[in-house]
């Protein structure tokens, strides 16, 4: 219930916050958050047994609020709350009403950030939990709502046509939002020039999932992932081009899990999908959300294979297979469809339409979201 009177305040600061600052600075003390309003409708869906999903239509929330502390020129500390299930490190949405009955299921409070951060000239380094520090372009590996507790480096400097960065870390990942389990080791080189009116972004990393084998914790994590070891390679590119006054973006992913697993392996799933390791994604969106009366289009493809990633770090947006609090977001392939307009600079509007499959089943599913954002 906290959480949803949070939410119901918050709906009186969407009205009264200023329209183009945080919600309040004073000196450097910077207070900020965002709130999201969501319309969710799922569909002609079934499970891998083929047995039918009943079909589900809820309203969803999402409440952010955080501050930010510069204490020096180059010393800065920030702290996020955020709403959601503690037992859910993929989700901060809280279900208000849902018009089939089922449960709203639970709505706490909880630190998605609380790190501080050192800069000097191109190096940053920060300790504590932040966001993973590497260059993507969509949320097929890694879901920007898993933060992560740890070290983590950003590094980039001007180098000829553009510029080249490195960025990585030494992290546990969460499993719920109270507690982590095992151990990722992150490194990613990306490279950004201009060339004849373009943008390009090329960047490559190695993503090392360690498991604790003995580790309670990693029982709330689905598909065996709190026991199962990755050594994910993944690999990125963009180009980005100004067309009749707006950004076009063109971009593809592919992901490989170099780790040898075995169809002896004593893990049934483990076994049953060892060689589910490749993935791809393809991308394009053209248009923007910055500023009033802008709008965006974009359409994604992706083809990811069971082993590919570990999906209890991946995006939860595109299916509803899992349980209440973890989404199993591989084994797919499927499309999104997007469309988005902008009010203001702050407040937008955004409807996505998922269309997947199963590769190794017959389980599949159509959902379809629409979002009321906004940041004070």
């Amino acid at each position: 219930m906290a959480a949803r009177s949070a939410i119901a305040l918050t709906l009186w600061l969407v009205v009264t916050a200023p329209a183009t600052a945080d919600l309040f600075s004073v000196g450097e003390f910077t207070a900020y958050g965002d709130f999201r309003l969501r319309a969710e409708a799922d569909w002609d869906s079934q499970d891998a047994a083929g047995v039918e999903r009943d079909d589900r239509t809820r309203m969803r929330a999402r409440l952010r609020a955080g501050f930010r502390l510069a204490l020096n020129d180059h010393w800065k500390a920030e702290v996020r709350l955020r709403s959601g299930s503690e037992d859910s490190h993929q989700s901060p949405h809280v279900t208000l009403l849902d018009f089939d009955d089922n449960d709203t299921g639970d709505a706490d409070f909880d630190v998605d950030r609380w790190y501080v951060q050192g800069s000097t000239g191109d190096l940053s380094i920060w300790a504590g939990r932040n966001d993973l520090p590497i260059w993507k372009q969509n949320e097929m590996l890694f879901d920007d709502d898993a933060t992560m507790t740890g070290l983590g480096f950003a590094w980039s400097r001007n180098l000829g046509p553009g510029r080249l960065a490195l960025a990585g870390g030494y992290l546990s990942p969460p499993a719920g939002m109270r507690r982590s389990s095992g151990t990722l080791s992150a490194i990613q080189v990306a490279f950004s020039p201009e060339f004849k009116g373009s943008r390009w972004t090329f960047a490559v990393g190695r993503y090392a999932f360690e498991a604790d084998r003995n580790d309670p914790d990693a029982a709330v994590l689905l598909q065996g992932n709190g026991s199962r070891d990755y050594e994910i390679v993944a690999a990125g590119i963009q180009g980005r081009w100004s067309v009749k006054g707006r950004p076009l973006s063109i971009g593809a992913d592919v992901m490989s899990n170099e780790e040898n697993y075995s169809p002896a392996d004593a893990d049934t799933f483990t076994a049953a999908n060892f060689d589910q390791t490749e993935g791809h994604v393809l991308q394009v969106t053209y248009g923007g959300l910055s500023d009033a009366g802008q709008w965006l289009f974009g359409y994604f493809y992706a083809d990811i294979e069971a082993l590919a990633i570990n999906n209890s770090y991946a995006q939860d947006d595109w299916v509803r297979w899992g349980n209440a609090t973890q989404t199993r977001a591989s084994d797919l392939k499927g499309h999104e469809i997007r469309f988005g307009w902008a009010a203001s600079a702050r407040m937008n509007l955004l409807a996505r339409l998922y269309l997947v499959e199963a590769i190794t089943s017959v389980e599949d599913g159509t959902r379809f979201r629409i979002d009321f954002n906004y940041s004070f």
